[in-house]
């Protein structure tokens, strides 16, 4: 089996490929319509059977780790732009400060939102778009 050297894993992912690995994902930014920068993808929440994925769990808020804040954004809510190189969603820091999150050690624990959680999650983004599974 071949290994990836360190040059090819630097390399720019193709803009015409619509298949990305999970770790190309997490730390990517997103922005809001406007453009500003309001936090970024830290993880994915992956249903088990289906392999879809059904949040992006996205990093907001905080300092240094502090503070931090990890919002479950339904993924279908998420359009890539390849001109920022990063994810656009059409909302702002005001509807995400109001939104369903957890802090790091209920995410590490849940491993995701729980089937409660996830109603709550969906009722909150439903205006937006965000679609249940």
């Amino acid at each position: 089996m071949n290994q990836a050297s360190s040059e090819q894993l630097d390399r720019p992912v193709r803009s015409d490929h619509t298949l990305i690995l999970a770790s190309r994902v997490n730390g990517t930014p997103v922005f809001d319509s406007a453009g500003e920068r309001i936090g970024h993808v830290d993880d994915l929440s992956i249903e088990r059977v289906s392999g879809e994925v059904i949040y992006a769990i996205m990093s907001f808020g905080g300092f240094l780790g502090i503070g931090e804040k990890y919002h479950p954004l339904p993924w279908s809510l998420l359009d890539y732009d390849p001109t920022r190189n990063g994810y656009v969603v059409s909302l702002d820091k005001t509807a995400l400060k109001g939104a369903p999150h957890y802090d790091r050690f209920e995410l590490e624990a849940l491993g995701g939102p729980s089937r409660e959680l996830s109603e709550r999650i969906f009722g909150y983004y439903g205006p937006y778009g965000g679609p249940p599974y």
